[in-house]
């Protein structure tokens, strides 16, 4: 099978590495391409390049932050033919997915939206794929999400947008997974014990309840830096937190563990806050209790 694929950052490149692996034709453009390229990757100089050199009906892979998948397509648009694919694999939110195979429909060109899970590692060595569109476009690349998805680990999610909602959510419990993490270990650092941190987090990656991937990240950053003192406590976030709150907004479904996820993260953002300033200066005015002054 023959494959184009835009994007070739972290992602994108650990992708195309198992494509490649697994004896896929992977015809790949980036407007910065990285110094090394797997030496049967065939780069292209632009987008109607990367067109001319696929067979129809064309499938293109796109892994590229969401804010440019617009930008993508219209280009894409103006080079693609009925019967060819766009496949999105990006973090995109679902109601853009749905908007944007609206607007390839007019050009007959199928779009699949699919949300990929696994980091860099698991672009690499076997993702986990959540898939959403028309099921018979589906149907007829299935062979491919198979060949780079681990084991088991790709799914028909239902139609356009569904892949990517399914892979919002998915952030959105991860983002509370990490904080609730984030918040264990921020009670062993000022515990009345020395606890070594790798070991514990060593430890519980060995049959406990809340052993996993996530815990064996863990493990592994206190053993290479204990007290992570290498590391700034900022916690950026990309936006799919933040869409998944929306949506729970939108349907009254309460999410508290998230939102405080979220919001932690927007606070670690932030040296000071005018929060923290104002309750300080309640507290001094109404109780008379001390404020910590600026040097």
């Amino acid at each position: 099978m023959q494959v184009g694929l835009i994007g070739l950052g972290k992602m994108g490149g650990a992708l195309a590495a198992n494509m490649l692996a697994h004896n896929l034709d992977v015809v790949a453009y980036d407007p910065q391409l990285p110094d090394k390229l797997p030496p049967t990757l065939v780069a292209v100089a632009d987008v109607p390049t990367l067109v001319v050199k696929l067979a129809k009906p064309r499938v293109i892979w796109l892994m590229v932050p969401a804010k440019v998948v617009k930008t993508v397509v219209q280009e894409l648009v103006e080079v693609l033919a009925p019967g060819d694919v766009v496949i999105d694999g990006g973090n995109s939110f679902y109601r853009d997915s749905v908007a944007l195979a609206e607007r390839l429909a007019d050009y007959g060109v199928e779009f699949l939206d699919v949300g990929t899970s696994g980091g860099v590692a698991g672009a690499r060595e076997g993702a986990c794929l959540m898939i959403g569109g028309p099921q018979a476009t589906y149907a007829r690349l299935e062979p491919l999400f198979a060949a780079v998805a681990v084991a088991n680990g790709y799914f028909y999610a239902g139609p356009t947008g569904a892949g990517h909602y399914l892979k919002m959510v998915h952030n959105g419990i991860e983002y509370g997974m990490m904080q609730a993490i984030g918040e264990g270990f921020e009670l062993l650092s000022q515990a009345p014990y020395q606890f070594d941190l790798g070991g514990a987090a060593a430890v519980w990656t060995q049959g406990s309840v809340i052993r996993g991937w996530l815990m064996e990240l863990a493990a592994q950053a206190f053993a290479a830096d204990p007290q992570l003192t290498a590391i700034q406590g900022v916690m950026h976030s990309s936006g799919e937190g933040a869409w998944t709150m929306q949506e729970g907004l939108a349907h009254h479904v309460p999410l508290p563990a998230l939102g405080a996820a979220l919001t932690m993260r927007y606070r670690s953002e932030t040296a000071d806050t005018m929060t923290g300033k104002t309750v300080a200066a309640l507290r001094n005015g109404f109780g008379g209790h001390a404020v910590e002054r600026k040097v």
